[in-house]
């Protein structure tokens, strides 16, 4: 079964080229480096959009949420935000909520430097911690 001659790769194709791309590629970086530059910053400006979204934070505060507390974070953060609503209403709930609050982000830090199966059985504590004060706090407002 001979192989057709002018089919597959050879080493005579490989020369040729390389020859044909060291007689192009000064011609064509100039060309294709600007434009590779602008699509990768692009790509990078989609990215921290895209992130910042499922955080639920401006691009511009993405910075202040990093590691795998991230989520966390930024919900105590939001938390925070809409606990000051309450204000004078309730200051003692304010304030006994706030220390909770410090303490819950104190977890999600430490957690950060756990083994896997701690830091993620310390992230479900959070969150579920979370989850009943952000009910808590739905109530207070009235929705």
């Amino acid at each position: 079964m001979a192989r057709e001659k002018g089919k597959g790769f050879t080493p005579g194709r490989a020369k040729n080229l390389v020859g044909v791309a060291k007689v192009l590629a000064p011609a064509l970086i100039p060309v294709v480096a600007p434009v590779a530059a602008r699509a990768a910053a692009l790509l990078g400006d989609r990215y921290d959009r895209f992130r910042a979204s499922r955080l639920g934070v401006p691009v511009d505060q993405l910075t202040r949420y990093s590691g795998r507390g991230a989520r966390l974070h930024a919900r105590i953060a939001g938390f925070a935000d809409a606990l000051a609503q309450l204000g004078d209403a309730e200051p003692t709930y304010v304030r006994d909520t706030e220390k909770r609050l410090a303490q819950l982000l104190a977890a999600v830090r430490a957690a950060e430097r756990m083994p896997a199966s701690r830091r993620k059985a310390a992230h479900r504590a959070v969150s579920t911690d979370l989850d009943a004060m952000e009910a808590d706090l739905l109530k207070r407002l009235g929705v």
